[in-house]
């Protein structure tokens, strides 16, 4: 993992004058759309932002779109986001209690992570972040993790356990890709997600009986 700026360092510096408001989030999607800081943003079929409520207690973090969200525009729409809606029906979210988004918010070709396209998006990560004020930020892999706490790197030795970030809880997990790789993966991936629901009940948060899967439309 090359070395990049973190959220924290690029946070708004800004203070909020007023309420969150549609417009203002509407107006940072239309600059990550037209953003053309990196070559990635020439070579996306769509730019990906955001799925879920605008009010998330939880807010998942994955590391890039693959093949499929550059089709649709929206984030974990593939196999790994049948993992990832398999694990919110089961931690019995609400469609108001959670949010997607990527660090990178551009398909990288054969899906090779680019520190270079991350560091260019820290920026919009953080005021997705500011704005969505979640209660709970829960990383999708170790790039994501990276994005907010690059000193809990590896991912295995932190991966479904409780940290701080910025007065929040922060969950990582190892990405839901992953689980499809390596049986040993996959089993971890239970075992946190248990330790995340728990985690969650404890907090408020989740534990609705009979949601089933998550709807993909956007809020």
């Amino acid at each position: 993992m090359g070395p990049g700026r973190t959220v924290d360092q690029v946070w708004p510096a800004a203070p909020r004058s007023g309420a969150r408001t549609r417009a203002e989030w509407a107006l940072l999607n239309r600059e990550i759309e037209n953003c053309r800081a990196c070559p990635l943003g020439s070579l996306r079929t769509q730019v990906v932002i955001h799925r879920g409520s605008l009010r998330p207690r939880v807010l998942f973090v994955g590391e890039a779109p693959g093949a499929s969200e550059d089709q649709v525009g929206i984030p974990f729409v593939g196999p790994a986001g049948k993992r990832l809606d398999q694990l919110i029906g089961r931690l019995g979210l609400l469609e108001s209690e959670f949010a997607i988004v990527n660090v990178i918010k551009c398909h990288p070709p054969g899906n090779e992570f680019s520190e270079g396209a991350a560091d260019a998006c820290r920026p919009f990560l953080a005021r997705q972040v500011e704005f969505l004020q979640p209660i709970m930020v829960v990383t999708l892999g170790t790039a994501a993790l990276a994005a907010f706490r690059p000193d809990l790197v590896p991912i295995l030795g932190s991966a479904g356990r409780r940290f701080r970030w910025r007065g929040l809880t922060l969950f990582p997990l190892v990405h839901p890709a992953s689980t499809a790789r390596s049986g040993a993966f996959r089993r971890r991936w239970e075992a946190d997600g248990a330790a995340l629901s728990r985690l969650l009940s404890r907090l408020g948060a989740g534990g609705h009986a009979g949601t089933g899967a998550p709807s993909r439309a956007t809020v």
